[in-house]
């Protein structure tokens, strides 16, 4: 290791990322992180009007960014956002699907109608839009897909058990689609976070968000900033020699 070779190891300059969900929480940090590293990040998100704020917020911190509005549930918009990536950018380096929606409700009311709703958004949707990515990764020849999961997928989910389905079946997609894509060098890894102080939490009663944080070791919630240095380790060349991985970060919740 030397000066030179270091300084470069969570360098993404001239990379190209897609975040979905990236207009606010996790996603908009990781997007900010990914901007301050040298990244081009493609904002993707429901409404256009957060994702144009995002894509400002990144401006005056000096990076570049596209918005893209997206329906993660929608696969012809997530075949255009892809398409749209590459006609701007012309590649793809990096992809973070992050976006999701927690439906919650007891088993003995789930109807297909609300499975349909949460499995497309959570499970489906990712798995296209790597599909619709792969032109783009595999021009990279340095490409990195994260999908972005939950500890939900690894605890007892009474209510939230679409959503902790959705988020434990794309973890298998992180393993499997490490190994169909490591010979075109492209790395796939996971992270599944805690509870994390973002709008999806905050729905939630105060005292509901009370026991969720107290549940961790370290006895809060974390901040979307948190997951940036994680998500920075595994978009960049830090992470060459990682996938097929998923990551904890949840304060000890899943552990404990």
């Amino acid at each position: 290791m030397d000066k030179q070779r270091f300084d470069r190891l969570f360098d993404l300059t001239g990379r190209v990322a897609i975040v979905t969900g990236g207009s606010r929480g996790i996603g908009r940090s990781i997007a900010e992180g990914y901007a301050l590293a040298g990244a081009k990040v493609v904002i993707a998100s429901r409404k256009a009007e957060a994702c144009n704020e995002t894509v400002a917020a990144i401006e005056a911190l000096g990076g570049e960014a596209f918005a893209v509005p997206t329906h993660m549930g929608e696969l012809d918009q997530l075949e255009a956002l892809a398409n749209r990536t590459l006609d701007r950018f012309g590649a793809i380096d990096i992809l973070v699907n992050n976006a999701a929606n927690a439906l919650a409700m007891p088993f003995d009311q789930m109807t297909p109608v609300a499975w349909d709703k949460s499995l497309s958004v959570n499970l489906r949707g990712p798995v296209f839009l790597t599909q619709y990515c792969l032109p783009g990764l595999k021009k990279s020849g340095r490409g990195s897909v994260i999908n972005v999961s939950s500890a939900g997928a690894f605890l007892f989910s009474p209510f939230t058990h679409m959503y902790s389905a959705a988020k434990a079946a794309l973890l298998a997609y992180v393993r499997s689609n490490a190994a169909d894509f490591a010979a075109s060098n492209i790395r796939v890894n996971g992270i599944a976070p805690g509870t994390i102080d973002t709008d999806m939490v905050r729905n939630n009663p105060p005292e509901a968000q009370k026991v969720m944080a107290d549940a961790a070791l370290l006895k809060r919630a974390g901040h979307p900033d948190e997951l940036i240095g994680l998500a920075l380790f595994l978009a960049s060349d830090a992470s060459s020699f990682v996938t097929g991985a998923t990551f904890h970060i949840d304060g000890g919740l899943v552990s404990r």
